[in-house]
């Protein structure tokens, strides 16, 4: 058994020890039920490289600290490596996942390490993307079938001759070198290498008017900054990405949910059940993920700076 779950299994036995002991002074079912879930111990949460999910994290996990005495550990990995460590014990929750159905089957429906903890509320949308300024002066643009015509105002160093399209970090879901194989378009992939380098380079090329055609999704608060304006490609058809070697249409609506470790859903511990209460809008998720990247706010500040502006939201998750 994971040394973490053993601990928390005797503290739970100890916990109903005293509950026996308390039964003989009158105290009530309910008072009973509180005390056996009152010990939470150490929760472990992956937290992905962008700022969206550090608001659903350190949410959750200031309420967990501050709210259930959990000891809270984050945990800075990328999607497929939080899985696999949920399987050894070092990651109890992924608190936003964007569909992974290579990771679902291995994992989940697998080696059954991992559990759906249900959805966080979110509605997540991954597209190819133009800053404001080129969309109105080119308005054609917008359609895949002519970016072809504009591929020699998106050529950089880095591109080797053809248009650049501007992905983020490489560990993000992506289909885009696949889109562009198959969509046959005179392009080549480029990977800025994080989330801010990405946003920093859109908020450039929209204030100094230079080209820029790159890989964005929502949520996410810069979009209240800069709204950048999505290129239309082939109408996405359920099953048209099941093969992600011929893709050639574009992405789905994700509706993102939360993935548990088996061992943490089974443990008694009261954090499990806060990450399957866990719901909130688009909005909830910018304005937190706006006071970290554009105020500068610690990620635990702006947790608890939201959650003290929405005391009801923050029942009925802990209820």
């Amino acid at each position: 058994m994971n040394p973490k779950r053993r601990g928390l299994r005797l503290a739970a036995l100890a916990a109903l020890g005293a509950l026996a002991l308390a039964a003989c002074g009158g105290q009530t079912i309910k008072e009973n039920k509180t005390v056996a879930n009152s010990y939470c111990g150490e929760f472990d949460m992956a937290v992905n490289p962008w700022v969206g999910y550090e608001a659903d994290a350190h949410v959750v996990g200031y309420l967990a600290k501050h709210k259930l005495g959990c000891d809270v550990q984050y945990k800075d990995l990328k999607e497929e490596v939080s899985w696999q460590g949920m399987g050894s014990g070092q990651v109890d929750t992924v608190i936003e996942n964007w569909g992974h159905a290579d990771l679902v089957k291995k994992y989940i429906d697998g080696s059954k390490t991992a559990q759906d903890a249900g959805p966080t509320g979110n509605t997540g949308q991954i597209g190819w993307y133009v800053p404001p300024w080129m969309a109105k002066k080119y308005p054609g643009i917008t359609d895949w079938k002519n970016l072809n015509k504009y591929s020699s105002m998106f050529k950089t160093s880095e591109s080797g001759g053809k248009g650049q399209l501007l992905d983020g970090d490489p560990s993000f879901v992506t289909n885009d070198e696949a889109l562009v194989k198959n969509l046959k378009l005179n392009y080549k992939v480029v990977y800025a290498g994080s989330e801010p380098a990405l946003i920093q380079s859109f908020r450039k090329a929209e204030k100094n008017h230079t080209p820029m055609l790159g890989y964005f999704y929502s949520p996410q608060w810069f979009m209240k900054e800069v709204p950048l304006v999505k290129v239309n490609l082939p109408k996405y058809t359920t099953g048209c990405d099941a093969n992600l070697q011929k893709v050639a249409c574009d992405y789905p609506s994700y509706k993102l949910n939360k993935i548990v470790a088996t061992d943490f859903a089974k443990s008694g511990s009261p954090a499990y059940d806060l990450v399957k209460k866990f719901q909130w809008t688009n909005d909830d998720q910018n304005t937190v993920a706006g006071y970290i990247a554009n105020d500068g706010m610690s990620p635990e500040a702006a947790a608890k700076k939201w959650i003290e502006a929405n005391p009801d939201k923050v029942k009925a998750w802990l209820s």
